[in-house]
């Protein structure tokens, strides 16, 4: 039996949907119910039997650090997905971050080895890749710097490899995949769906950042071929095209018949919006919307190599035009319902 951490989120809502429709029973966990509802709704998107499939779905609350749960959820389990996940870049959420992504994950492979599980499947993140000076050609095999200033969601992210490189010394057969910004349907204030959400509500500036972006279903295509594959103890970045943050935005605003916005944010404006929002949170205790890191990540141009997942499974990646078209028609449909 198969085991999805994370089961209602973007992730691992998608894949679910691509495991019903060839296992039986698929168990995934959850933290909060009012969540499963998202699942159900994913479902609706691709399927007129969104109900029988999403009925073969044994749901488990269990967070990463209740261990007697996430026991229960282990049994008679032989593979496991791990996309169970905190994403912030607020750098007060740090703690929660090392708890949920490192520690989380470090209990996720201890189950694995004490129930010899036979494979697992850990979802990372490009953040997680380390950069050098020439950012035109990253790939799996670029060194983390523990010097540079890295973002706390991708230290912990990082840290959570660590986990799974132990693991794999341990005895645990495992893979590990690096999407970039993964595009699609069903959670709008989450992940890319809040970034096509601002865009609807109107977006002013622009920046100069280029990033790896792909579609979910290539996400969690490439993870099931990884998993019936001899593959093991490999990362994989996961990216179909690089783009500017700018053409990302036209698309969107294209496909959402809204105007792009047409200024760019400068370097100095920029840097100062950091500052204010910092000052914001330390004044009225507001929740953080926008970070140093944050900042030099929208602003980096980086560029990543998907060569090495292209090679090991043959693989040709959707053309994210079409993953953006179709993602935002599904948020148009979402806004008439």
């Amino acid at each position: 039996m198969i085991l999805v951490t994370g089961g209602t989120g973007l992730v691992g809502s998608h894949l679910l949907y691509k495991l019903v429709k060839k296992h039986d029973f698929v168990r995934a966990t959850f933290r909060r119910q009012h969540k499963i509802k998202a699942v159900r709704h994913v479902f609706s998107y691709y399927s007129e039997e969104a109900e029988t499939l999403f009925k073969k779905i044994e749901w488990v609350e269990a967070n990463l650090n209740d261990i007697p749960k996430l026991t229960l959820a282990f049994k008679d389990i032989t593979q496991v997905y791990h996309c169970a996940a905190m994403v912030s870049f607020d750098p007060n959420d740090y703690h929660q971050l090392r708890q949920i992504n490192i520690t989380g994950t470090a209990n996720i492979v201890n189950l694995c080895l004490s129930h010899n599980i036979t494979k697992l499947c850990y979802v990372s993140s490009i953040a997680a890749i380390g950069n050098e000076d020439d950012t035109s050609n990253i790939t799996e095999s670029v060194p983390w710097n523990p010097e540079e200033n890295h973002s706390v969601y991708a230290i912990t992210k990082y840290g959570a490899e660590i986990e799974v490189w132990r693991g794999i010394h341990e005895g645990l057969n495992a893979v590990i995949v690096n999407p970039g910004m993964i595009i699609g349907p069903g959670f709008w204030r989450s992940s890319s769906g809040v970034l096509i959400r601002t865009i609807h509500k109107g977006l002013k500036y622009f920046t100069t950042g280029i990033t790896g972006y792909v579609d979910i279903f290539d996400v969690v295509d490439c993870m099931t071929i990884l998993m019936a594959s001899d593959i093991q103890n490999e990362r994989f970045i996961l990216i179909s095209d690089n783009l500017s943050f700018k053409s990302f935005v036209e698309k969107v605003a294209k496909h959402l018949q809204v105007n792009p916005p047409k200024k760019e944010a400068k370097h100095w404006q920029l840097q100062l919006a950091w500052r204010m929002d910092w000052l914001r949170h330390l004044l009225l205790r507001k929740r953080r919307r926008l970070t140093r890191n944050t900042v030099k990540s929208i602003s980096t141009k980086q560029y990543y190599n998907n060569s090495k997942i292209k090679n090991a499974l043959n693989f040709e990646f959707r053309l994210i035009d079409k993953s953006i078209k179709e993602t935002c028609d599904h948020y148009i449909n979402d806004l008439k319902d």
